[in-house]
């Protein structure tokens, strides 16, 4: 299980791992899930997904939704696949809510009737994150000082818990189940910040020459609802906002790159915080280099773990 936040070389070191261990690839990136934006989520490359099988990129449409729950049991379905078929499953992703389902189970949360979704989405269009974040504090203090204002979807996800069913977001995840039995070796990358920050800037200008700006022009043709997963991917605001003429491409350019360096802040801040690790799981390794990391992975599995 490699996670990290973007730009940090999880999908090279997938495929390099996956090649030298007789592995196969499995998607954990929420976003990437999606067939849409293939671009702009940063698939792995030909040549990546050429060294090894790959599973679960563009399984699924832009108009759909994909929850924890959904996620793990697509990944669970891999899994089973791969090892009956004597390789290694090489789980890897930004996403770590995904991580952590698979590792820790869910949370049997009842489902959020709509209403009181659409309640919270109208707040959170009127009253901005901060505020609703502000209102979070009041109803769940312990749930707001776990997030930042800004992680809009996980303040309206806790806000909407608490409000439909009168109970922490939190004192639901302690009630997980069906937690992963098998052996895991975890390794969360974490690059310095001025690299992480540089390889933020450098992958968004490259995904711009690739066609980025077409993708999105494509994704917006189709008239999907603004409160899907997909339309919340790291830099569509910014170029839809140039597609309809409110910023010039310069500008929108310049957003995707903070957007994304904003994104790969609270992925750091979410793997050091809140990723899971017990006595099932054999390190929390912050290697510094590919090379150390693929020595990291072989040194587990020569030890017969994983």
């Amino acid at each position: 299980m490699i996670g990290g936040p973007t730009a940090s070389g999880k999908s090279a070191l997938a495929a390099d791992a996956a090649e030298r261990l007789g592995g196969v690839v499995v998607n954990a990136d929420s976003m990437q899930l999606y067939r849409d934006l293939p671009i702009l989520t940063s698939w792995p490359d030909d040549a990546l997904r050429a060294r090894a099988p790959h599973r679960l990129y563009g399984v699924l449409d832009g108009a759909e939704r994909c929850s924890a729950g959904r996620w793990r049991a697509l990944a669970m379905a891999e899994i089973d696949r791969i090892h009956e078929d004597g390789a290694l499953p090489v789980l890897v992703g930004g996403t770590g809510l995904y991580l952590r389902a698979m590792l820790d189970g869910l949370a049997p949360v009842p489902s959020i009737p709509d209403a009181v979704r659409g309640a919270v989405r109208t707040l959170h269009e009127r009253e901005g994150s901060a505020g609703l974040h502000a209102r979070l504090a009041e109803r769940d203090p312990e749930a707001a000082q776990r997030l930042e204002p800004g992680d809009s979807q996980r303040v309206m996800r806790a806000y909407e818990v608490i409000e439909a069913t009168g109970r922490s977001l939190l004192a639901w995840q302690a009630e997980r189940h069906d937690r992963y039995t098998g052996s895991a070796a975890v390794l969360v990358l974490e690059p310095p910040r001025d690299a992480r920050y540089d390889a933020c800037n450098t992958r968004f200008e490259r995904m711009m020459a690739a066609g980025a700006l077409a993708e999105v022009a494509r994704l917006c043709a189709r008239g999907l609802n603004a409160n899907l997963p997909i339309m919340k991917a790291v830099g569509v605001r910014a170029l839809l906002d140039h597609l309809n003429g409110v910023t010039t491409l310069e500008r929108a350019i310049e957003l995707g790159r903070q957007a994304t360096r904003r994104y790969a802040k609270r992925q750091t801040t979410w793997f050091r915080t809140q990723m899971p690790g017990d006595a099932r799981m054999t390190d929390r390794y912050r290697p510094e280099s590919k090379r150390e990391s693929l020595a990291f992975v072989e040194r587990l599995l020569l030890t017969g773990v994983g």
